[in-house]
């Protein structure tokens, strides 16, 4: 996943910002708690058509429901004993399939107890997906039990997109990243309303892609890609481009010459933003925020890390990144509300709204 060990012992003991940074002005955006007591939560998202309902996955293998003020005593769905329980592995994504409001399927990415990963689809019925309905899509080896990717998430063709990272341990040993011939550190698509979908490669020399998102107003995908020893950072595929691209790990750390080998096949493309190692140990991936709630973020990517959990925002159509006023112990992902309001998920329990 996105954290590494040592950076988790050095923030278990951080109290997480709640308020905001205390010289943020009423214009400044800042948190507030929508709800605490989760364990290990990677995940917070919305299903078309229900307002009214946040989605949390944990680690652990669980989606809980926070509805009317608290968590529902019922789960959305329960994994546990389904999935492996390591430090990077789990229930790591889900995403509502397309056309959910009538055709009711929801998928999600796991380890499983072997620790390879697995993207499966989920009937939903009466508020909850039913646990004799799994269907396999996909099942990826993992050679390691680290950089294992793990969201998923429904692109603006109606298709999955599923971001896999190199398969682990450090440096990608066996260069799985560069090599076609493995889904490992791709970028691909799934059909889901095909029987047997096969996934279609768009990108390669991905390391750890943990979270990305899709801009809601143009298709851009944003892509927080977690470094090796030196360097963050953020991609971004633009909607329409064509043919295969290639984000260069292992040949690259960022904008940086990782290992003297030749780039394999795509067109490079580069990080729009990166940072070092100085600034924090592992990037989380967020979204553009197209909301109304908080007016200086609108247009801006916003993300983060896990280890300093420091937020950056930068422009979408470009420039350079800035700080914002508040900060999230244990970054572990984000989550945008229907109406493109932004959540903040801390690994330590804690999912806040961004608000003004």
């Amino acid at each position: 996943m996105i954290w590494r060990v040592v950076a988790v012992v050095g923030f278990v003991a951080m109290s997480i910002v709640g308020a905001a940074a205390t010289a943020a002005t009423s214009a400044s955006p800042r948190l507030v708690v929508v709800v605490r007591g989760l364990e290990r939560p990677v995940l917070a998202t919305q299903a078309p058509g229900e307002p009214g309902r946040l989605y949390v996955v944990e680690q652990g293998g669980l989606v809980k429901v926070f509805e009317g003020g608290r968590l529902r005593s019922r789960p959305f769905l329960d994994l546990r004993g389904r999935v492996s329980t390591g430090n990077e592995q789990g229930l790591l994504g889900l995403a509502f399939g397309p056309g959910y409001t009538g055709r009711k399927r929801v998928y999600v990415n796991y380890t499983d107890v072997a620790g390879d990963t697995i993207i499966a689809e989920y009937q939903v019925k009466s508020g909850a997906a039913l646990p004799g309905s799994a269907r396999r899509l996909l099942r990826i080896q993992q050679p390691y039990a680290n950089h294992n990717g793990g969201n998923i998430t429904l692109g603006p063709d109606g298709k999955l997109w599923v971001g896999m990272g190199d398969g682990g341990s450090g440096g990608d040993p066996e260069n799985r990243a560069q090599n076609m011939g493995t889904l490992l550190g791709k970028l691909f698509r799934l059909d889901p309303t095909r029987p047997s979908p096969r996934p279609a490669v768009v990108a390669l020399g991905l390391r750890n892609p943990w979270r990305y998102t899709f801009d809601r107003t143009n298709g851009d995908l944003w892509i927080g890609d977690v470094g090796q020893g030196n360097i963050e950072e953020i991609d971004v595929l633009r909607a329409g481009t064509k043919g295969l691209v290639n984000f260069g790990w292992d040949v690259l750390e960022g904008s940086t010459s990782f290992e003297d080998k030749p780039l394999g096949t795509g067109k490079l493309i580069g990080p729009v933003a990166q940072y070092s190692h100085d600034d924090g140990c592992s990037v989380t991936g967020g979204y553009v925020y197209r909301g109304r709630a908080v007016p200086s973020l609108r247009g801006r990517y916003v993300y983060g890390d896990y280890c300093s959990g420091t937020v950056w925002s930068l422009p979408a159509g470009g420039g350079k990144p800035r700080v914002e006023p508040f900060t999230v112990a244990g970054l572990s992902s984000s989550g945008e509300s229907l109406t493109g309001e932004l959540y903040a998920v801390s690994h330590e329990g804690t999912i806040y709204r961004v608000v003004r």
